[in-house]
């Protein structure tokens, strides 16, 4: 049965994870708190309901409270720059300084080229692009005087260059902000090494998350590489603990993340 470690590997460590009212984000969250981390959940969903998708921020709160961790919900909209403001100060002013960033949140349309609104290309942009800068900017400054800190950036496989008869699905504009948050993490990772700031992206993989099943994008050609999403909090907990120095600059995979540290998946709190 999962459990909280009160002493575990994160202990003392403040937390923010974007994005993790459900998916993904709430299994990093969950993740960490389950190691001693102290997690500032957020994302736009406040409450059950607020949102056609299941899940919410109060909701992932109350697991972690549940099982005697410690989580606050903090709502933010990372399309505005307030917000992204007011998330890392409401983070310090709960539990002081961040030591540990997950970038995770994003919005995403699937639209042809010929067919991509400006409003939503600059909308995506801000997001899954600027949003993580932003961020990041905000926490770096506490991580280069205390000589630690752990930046985590989920991209996906659509960053991978297609071929031109792949056969698109209006794609292309999400795997350009996945690409791009791919090359600001290497390029920031090498700003900061000498700060023992370690800064890596992670792909999940294929992971049968609300937004992916909303989305359809698991189907009878791919159904059989579904992977648990406890596989890729597993990969994100490993790069949160390790100095710069033996992790960072990577952009990786969770599959190669459980492979070659030889990892074990833990169970998530129910």
């Amino acid at each position: 049965m999962a459990t909280v470690d009160t002493n575990g590997l994160l202990a003392g460590k403040v937390a923010v994870v974007t994005g993790a009212s459900r998916g993904i984000g709430e299994a990093i969250a969950i993740r960490y708190a389950m190691e001693g981390a102290k997690v500032v959940v957020s994302a736009r969903t406040v409450d059950e309901g607020d949102h056609p998708l299941p899940g919410s921020i109060n909701g992932v709160v109350q697991r972690i409270k549940d099982a005697g961790g410690e989580a606050t919900a903090v709502r933010a909209d990372l399309a505005v720059g307030e917000d992204r403001e007011n998330l890392i100060k409401a983070a310090e002013e709960a539990y002081g300084p961040v030591d540990i960033l997950v970038n995770n949140a994003a919005i995403t349309f699937f639209i042809p080229i010929t067919e991509f609104p400006e409003r939503r290309f600059k909308l995506m942009q801000e997001v899954q692009v600027y949003g993580p800068l932003h961020l990041s900017q905000l926490v770096l400054p506490s991580m280069s005087e205390r000589k630690t800190g752990w930046i985590v950036n989920i991209s996906s496989h659509a960053a991978l260059h297609p071929k031109p008869d792949a056969g698109g699905r209006g794609g292309t504009v999400y795997g350009m902000c996945k690409a791009a948050l791919e090359r600001f993490t290497t390029g920031l990772a090498s700003e900061v090494y000498d700060d023992n700031i370690a800064v890596n992206v992670i792909s999940p993989g294929l992971v049968a998350t609300p937004g992916v099943v909303h989305h359809k994008l698991i189907n009878e050609s791919n159904q059989d590489r579904v992977t648990p999403v406890e596989h890729m909090s597993e990969a994100c907990l490993r790069l949160s603990y390790s100095p710069a120095a033996e992790v960072s600059g990577r952009i990786t995979y969770a599959d190669e993340m459980i492979a070659e540290f030889n990892l074990v998946p833990a169970d998530l709190l129910a």
